[in-house]
């Protein structure tokens, strides 16, 4: 039997400071005259009162070490359970979505998959717009830190906590996952406050800077406006494109990097293929456009660029005409998505690590087919990669081709159209938070899904944040004997 006290005292506590967090975009609304407030006051009230009470009844499951299974299912508590809190702003306030919708909301904002159900942000209360960049901001890099502030009262170092997740720490770079904690908060503080003061400088609004600089870093893509970055070109997209990038590199590296050794960062064989691929991308797709249509220069590359490192580092910010261009495009985005950006960052997807792994894997089975009795390793940085990784990464492959393919044609028996299908599942299980697809043009927004579709899609959000394993392993009835 599972001890459920420790994983409910850790939620208990971060349902607290979620309800101490609503206050800040409360005081905002109400500063504005916006009666919105009582929304989030309620909102506050209500995931507080539930927060002390689990602490309150899990208190004596202080000094008892979290074990393997506990892990995991913190990890699942956290992802699953923490998002129907972060939802009741949306369902109790403006825009008053139903329950299912303000989940599947609040779901986009943590996962930092960026998709998202309501039309009309512009005239959204500025509380609001700034609750969905803090929920894309804890998200991101922020809820890991929150659990580990509270884990060393189990008597635990976190390492199980940061592998539930899909943490890669490349060697454990720092010995405790404490220490990884204080230090990579510093660094995602740092790159946030960064960004905003330059979304400052180039024009934007306080509040779009604010927001747009929780979910850039985030690689979260959750916007104040509907038409995105359509309101800051030129600058705005340059600078966009660069952040989402540094947001996407892993964050093991900046520690590194800060502490006196840059070396790791510059020879990271992740970060140069991530950045090989996306270049290749965007002028693979820059040079196509031009040739097809003969537009600009400069604002074609501009809109390849930004748009394609939105989509690569699972952010979902969108400009230009982008999403229509079709043709090369869409296969270029499709795979670019799949892959996603760094292991050990705030990006989603597949992950360039374990697809230079997979790539490694094929080639070896190449081989083999000539010299079937041959010894070959898989090597990544000089280091051999154990065969029970490269048999974890093929469950993972197969897991994600699978649930790609049933989920998508469960939502064609739903009544969604092929391509809005596939790239819904697309979107979702990868994070990515790009729209294609003729349900999505009218909007630029998933409003106009279905309600089981939606159910499908919240689902595939928080298994593609998950990594798909971490939640199938509680399927297995193994997993839940003691």
């Amino acid at each position: 039997m599972v001890d459920l006290r420790p994983v409910a005292y850790v939620i208990g506590r971060i349902l607290i400071v979620l309800a101490i967090l609503m206050l800040a975009p409360a005081i905002i609304d109400w500063r504005a005259g916006l009666e919105n407030g009582m929304a989030f006051a309620a909102s506050a009230g209500i995931t507080g009162v539930v927060g002390g009470a689990l602490t309150l009844a899990t208190g004596n499951a202080l000094g008892r070490p979290l074990d393997t299974r506990q892990a995991y299912l913190l990890t699942a508590g956290i992802w699953f359970l923490v998002p129907f809190f972060g939802a009741l702003p949306f369902h109790i306030g403006a825009p008053g979505l139903t329950l299912q919708n303000a989940y599947f909301e609040a779901v986009s904002g943590i996962t930092t998959t960026g998709a998202t159900v309501i039309y009309g942000l512009d005239d959204l209360p500025i509380g609001m717009n700034l609750w969905r960049g803090m929920l894309n901001w804890l998200g991101g890099l922020g809820i890991a830190f929150i659990a580990m502030i509270f884990l060393p009262l189990m008597r635990i170092g976190g390492m199980q906590f940061f592998r539930t997740e899909g943490f890669d720490t490349f060697g454990k770079a720092l010995p405790r996952a404490t220490d990884i904690a204080r230090q990579l908060m510093t660094i995602y503080v740092g790159l946030t406050v960064a960004c905003i003061a330059v979304y400052s400088a180039i024009g934007m609004t306080a509040l779009d800077a604010v927001v747009n600089g929780f979910a850039t870093i985030a690689t979260g893509g959750f916007s104040p406006s509907d038409v995105s970055f359509n309101k800051y070109t030129g600058a705005g997209e340059y600078f966009g494109a660069l952040f989402m990038f540094l947001g996407s590199l892993p964050y093991i590296r900046y520690v590194q990097l800060v502490n006196g050794s840059p070396r790791p960062l510059w020879q990271d064989a992740q970060v140069r293929a991530y950045l090989r691929w996306l270049g290749t991308a965007v002028l693979v797709v820059w040079a196509w456009r031009v040739l097809e249509t003969g537009g600009p220069l400069e604002p074609t590359f501009r809109e390849a660029l930004f748009n394609l490192t939105s989509i690569m580092s699972s952010t979902g910010f969108f400009s230009g005409s982008f999403p229509t261009w079709g043709g090369l495009m869409l296969v270029v985005a499709f795979v670019i998505g799949v892959v996603g950006g760094c292991s050990g960052s705030s990006a989603a997807g597949f992950s360039v690590f374990r697809t230079q792994l997979l790539v490694a894997v094929l080639r070896r089975e190449i081989r083999r087919i000539g010299s079937p009795s041959s010894v070959d390793p898989i090597r990544y940085e000089g280091r051999t990669v154990e065969e029970d990784v490269l048999n974890a990464l093929i469950l993972f492959v197969s897991s994600y081709i699978l649930i790609l393919g049933v989920f998508s044609v469960t939502l064609t028996l739903l009544g969604v159209d092929t391509v809005s299908a596939l790239f819904a599942i697309w979107t979702t299980l990868g994070n990515v938070g790009y729209g294609f697809g003729p349900l999505v043009e009218r909007t630029g927004t998933f409003i106009d899904f279905p309600p089981g579709a939606i159910a499908i899609m919240t689902l595939s959000m928080i298994l593609g944040r998950l990594g798909l394993l971490a939640i199938l392993v509680m399927v297995l009835p193994s997993f839940w004997r003691s």
